[in-house]
């Protein structure tokens, strides 16, 4: 082979491995895929942030991209909800509440049409934000309707190519 296909080689091997390792972190693919706490998750620059909400309480959980606990010591954030367009907002203001926890309570209910904008700023950190639809039908359970499985047995479909 000569240098030229050399490189054209590792440059589309190269380019296919950035795209596969996008193409794990779209919201249908966290929409696709079991959490660790039941919530939803979001990719937010270098975290997993996963939003657990019930009426009237959030907890937002910080992971790295392999889903292993980072320390929210220190950390802080808000959370924004809103139940449809023409509903009013309520904030929420988010504190430590375990080792990768964030925690807030409010006046708030949740239904199909929520949605969270989440803040997160950990210290030492940039500020990150991430949209979640916490009552959103799960892509998986249309699959598994279907006779589907989102991935093969025993493989956590979610492979990283750095």
């Amino acid at each position: 082979m000569n240098t030229l296909r050399v490189a054209t080689l590792l440059a589309g091997a190269a380019l296919a491995g950035i795209s596969m390792f996008a193409a794990a972190h779209t919201e249908e693919y966290f929409d696709s895929v079991e959490s660790p706490h039941g919530g939803q998750m979001r990719m937010s620059g270098p975290y997993h942030l996963e939003l657990v909400a019930k009426n009237k309480e959030i907890v937002l959980y910080v992971m790295d991209h392999a889903n292993s606990k980072l320390s929210a010591e220190g950390g802080s954030g808000k959370a924004t909800i809103q139940t449809g367009k023409n509903k009013g907002r309520t904030s929420i203001k988010l504190e430590q509440a375990g080792d990768n926890m964030l925690k807030g309570t409010g006046d708030f209910s949740i239904s199909p049409e929520t949605v969270v904008t989440v803040f997160i700023e950990l210290p030492g950190q940039e500020a990150y934000s991430a949209r979640f639809t916490p009552l959103k039908p799960r892509a998986k359970l249309a699959m598994k309707a279907k006779g589907a499985t989102p991935q093969a047995a025993g493989s956590s479909g979610h492979h990283h190519h750095h």
